[in-house]
């Protein structure tokens, strides 16, 4: 994970967004996923939903997790967790998170058996692909907008 973030970051540091990111477990099949995200100072993950549980954890650096009504600050090692509705994740230095997201939106009671077990929705079309803000490639960073 170390090496990774690094890597982001030297990325994020040279690109004009001042971000780079990439999933490093699961995806939209997955309810559960893991993104590494880079951030140069001053830069932001401009607010959007929380899909389900998320939690922040700060691999270097300082930051600032924010709602509409309150903001946490974390910085090496802290953990913050996300909570429902809209947030978004300013760095205050240069940073590392890695955000963990359990998308529960994604999730549904069984028809067929009633029962409480549940499973993933599969997109209903092959070339219908879930949009989500959390996979921040350096090719999708330039489309997010940075607030002042």
């Amino acid at each position: 994970m170390t090496a990774i973030g690094r890597r982001h970051l030297d990325t994020a540091r040279r690109v004009t967004s001042g971000r780079s990111a990439n999933t490093v477990y699961g995806g939209h099949e997955h309810v559960l996923r893991q993104t590494v995200i880079a951030l140069a100072a001053g830069q932001e993950l401009n607010e959007h939903l929380n899909p389900g549980e998320a939690t922040v954890l700060v691999l270097n650096g300082r930051i600032r997790l924010a709602t509409q009504t309150d903001r946490w600050d974390g910085r090496d090692g802290d953990l913050l967790v996300v909570p429902p509705g809209l947030y978004s994740v300013r760095a205050t230095e240069d940073s590392v998170v890695l955000l963990t997201v359990a998308k529960t939106d994604r999730l549904h009671q069984r028809p067929d058996t009633g029962s409480a077990a549940r499973e993933v929705l599969e997109p209903k079309a092959e070339d219908e692909v879930p949009v989500s803000g959390y996979e921040l490639d350096e090719a999708a960073a330039p489309a997010l907008s940075e607030k002042g």
